[in-house]
């Protein structure tokens, strides 16, 4: 069966403007309950840092769901499988909006609640996204995609500004006050499923059938996708890795309030509010290879920052909420370099077995990494005499690897 005809010209706009629209409400959701913020709530309940790197390879890990799921859109509408991966979510996190409860379950109850709520919840977030990007692909041409992502992200960037300013304020009288953070996160998820049943899609029904080892196969096939994925998987993990282990550091060994920790979480979303629009643009003028071997250079030297700081006062502050700054800064060309590149190598026609094959290689890795870095620290931390020195010696080694996770993208330069 031929392919279903493009979009209109009317449509893929409509469908652009609620994309962005949408994902204002959507990434303060994903954000609340994948990023930042349960890293902190796991620590004041006392999870060690082994289950705070599973949980924070959670989401990325769990993509592997879509691999087997990928033969649904074959069988149904994309918006549909967005809407209900969307709502398993929101029931998954339901029960952390009462998190005051869950604490006083104790030590070992409460951290295994939480766990299994994040879990449910980082599950139906990437059924949801398991039909994202195709859906965005059929809206945005790939000359054009680092400047749709540079625009898309600049405004959910700035929502989340706000979300964690007052995040901030309200910690910082509330130490233990996640609940009243969650049930925002989770009224903004609600407002997601009303704005994307409206997005209009490209189907992919009734052709030929989505089947994982088909989509697998294309990694055997097209060397460039391959090298694509090496390159895009090293960095990422390496950042997925690191950046959870700088709070917990900032947390126990420095001694940080968790309102101190948010407030360096706002840097984040600083960042890369003022860089993204222009990484998009150079990521469009200069290529993709050029953003990765910059941002790549840059992350090895600010992970080898980490490696000299100490417990300083109110200097220790400035030093971190500069640390993620840049770090924003550096996430957020990768990023949009990462997309522009993955929707060239991606056709229009039919984008999901690419986009998702990639997903899930580049997820179950960048999800174990963070697990991995956490078991490897938790016993060094215990026969340390010194916490700090073992996370300088962690960030040092992190610094050399991510300084050369360009090398396998060198074939995308461009003469």
């Amino acid at each position: 069966m031929s392919p279903a005809p493009p979009l209109s010209d009317e449509e893929r706009a409509r469908g652009r403007r609620l994309a962005i629209t949408s994902n204002v409400p959507s990434m303060v959701f994903w954000t609340a309950f994948t990023g930042q913020l349960p890293t902190l709530a796991l620590v004041s309940l006392g999870a060690s840092e082994a289950l705070i790197g599973a949980q924070s390879g959670l989401q990325m890990g769990l993509a592997a769901v879509q691999l087997p799921a990928l033969r649904l859109i074959s069988w149904f509408p994309k918006r549909s499988l967005l809407i209900c991966g969307q709502s398993l979510a929101q029931l998954g996190a339901l029960p952390l909006v009462f998190f005051g409860s869950i604490n006083a379950l104790g030590p070992d109850a409460s951290v295994a609640v939480a766990f299994a709520c994040l879990a449910l919840t980082a599950l139906g977030l990437d059924l949801a996204d398991l039909v994202w990007f195709p859906l965005l692909r059929g809206y945005v041409d790939p000359e054009h995609a680092g400047r749709f992502f540079g625009a898309n992200r600049t405004a959910w960037h700035a929502a989340m500004i706000a979300f964690f300013l007052g995040a901030q304020l309200w910690l910082a009288r509330h130490e233990s006050g996640f609940g009243l953070l969650f049930g925002v996160a989770w009224c903004l998820g609600v407002l997601r499923i009303a704005l994307i049943t409206r997005l209009p899609e490209r189907s992919e029904r009734g052709g030929e059938r989505l089947r994982a080892r088909d989509a697998l196969a294309l990694l055997r096939r097209d060397r460039r996708l391959r090298r694509y994925m090496m390159g895009s998987i090293w960095g990422q993990a390496m950042r997925f890795a690191t950046l959870p282990f700088v709070l917990v550091m900032l947390r126990r060994a420095l001694g940080f309030s968790n309102s101190d920790a948010v407030f360096t979480t706002v840097a984040v979303y600083v960042g890369g509010l003022v860089s993204l629009y222009p990484w998009g643009r150079l990521a469009d003028r200069r290529g993709a290879y050029f953003v990765f071997r910059t941002t790549a250079l840059g992350l090895g030297a600010l992970y080898l920052s980490l490696a000299f700081i100490r417990p300083a006062g109110a200097a220790t502050l400035a030093i971190a909420i500069a640390f993620f700054f840049a770090h924003a800064v550096l996430a957020a060309g990768h990023g949009v370099a990462d997309t522009r590149l993955l929707f060239e190598l991606t056709p229009a026609e039919a984008p999901a077995k690419v986009l998702v094959v990639t997903a899930v290689v580049e997820g179950t890795t960048c999800g174990l990494a963070p697990a991995l870095a956490g078991a490897v620290l938790d016993p060094l931390l215990a026969r340390a005499a010194s916490p700090l020195a073992v996370y300088h010696g962690f960030f040092a080694v992190a610094a050399v690897l991510v300084s050369v996770s360009f090398l396998p993208l060198r074939i995308f330069r461009r003469d």
